[in-house]
């Protein structure tokens, strides 16, 4: 059973709802990654804007001539054998050649790009570099919005989300400092179904429910 506590909770934490939702997503993943990949065959992974602790505990990590890439603005280490860290930008992927990798994974990324035009950018070098991919984002409609844990807050005012963000512990118990709170307003553009379908044409759209309603959504090629 989840507490309010674990609703409000950062992703980060183990304990949270993200976390949960996290965990069976990278589930669902793998079954679709060992539906599509021998155990014998070398695969390049590149995620974008992954995150070493995203991986922990995955099965992938086991598979022999898994190679996982984590692309980010900033440099991601890692321990793992598996996984190395480099830095480049999602919008422009001018570093790797066509089909250099054999999958394209991205968690909660690509509605961080503050405009549908860096949404587009992305989709297209994704769709470039990759054979296959699989790419995931909130719903917008889903009625708690996933940055802030609070209702409808992609409908709100930036005034009054800005101030609830900064004066109020409402999202995730804690006041957010003002540069976060201005930099999250300011880069996230939500998605729906129809916008990450144009996004990616030629995918399938998996959801993500909770209590009857759409939670997340992913696009992937992984058929």
């Amino acid at each position: 059973m989840f507490s309010i506590s674990k609703l409000f909770a950062s992703s980060d934490d183990p304990n949270s709802l993200g976390a949960y939702f996290r965990k069976k997503r990278l589930q669902q993943f793998e079954q679709l990654f060992y539906n599509q990949f021998d155990v014998n065959q070398q695969v390049k992974i590149l995620d974008v804007g992954g995150t070493d602790y995203f991986w922990k505990g995955s099965s992938l990590l086991d598979h022999p001539k898994v190679e996982i890439t984590l692309l980010n603005l900033h440099l991601e280490e890692s321990s793992h054998p598996a996984i190395k860290g480099t830095t480049g930008d999602a919008t422009n992927l001018s570093e790797y050649q066509d089909n250099e990798f054999d999958l394209i994974f991205s968690n909660s990324v690509i509605e961080h790009l503050f405009t549908w035009e860096n949404q587009q950018k992305m989709a297209a070098e994704i769709e470039r570099v990759g054979k296959k991919h699989f790419v995931q984002t909130p719903n917008r409609y889903f009625p708690i919005e996933a940055h802030y844990a609070l209702p409808y807050a992609q409908y709100w005012p930036e005034k009054l989300l800005f101030y609830t963000l900064t004066k109020t512990p409402l999202s995730r118990f804690r006041k957010w400092s003002s540069k976060e709170a201005s930099d999250y307003i300011a880069e996230i553009r939500l998605l729906d179904e129809k916008e990450l379908q144009r996004l990616f044409p030629s995918s399938e759209i998996l959801k993500e429910k909770v209590a009857g309603l759409t939670k997340s959504i992913t696009a992937h090629n992984l058929l």
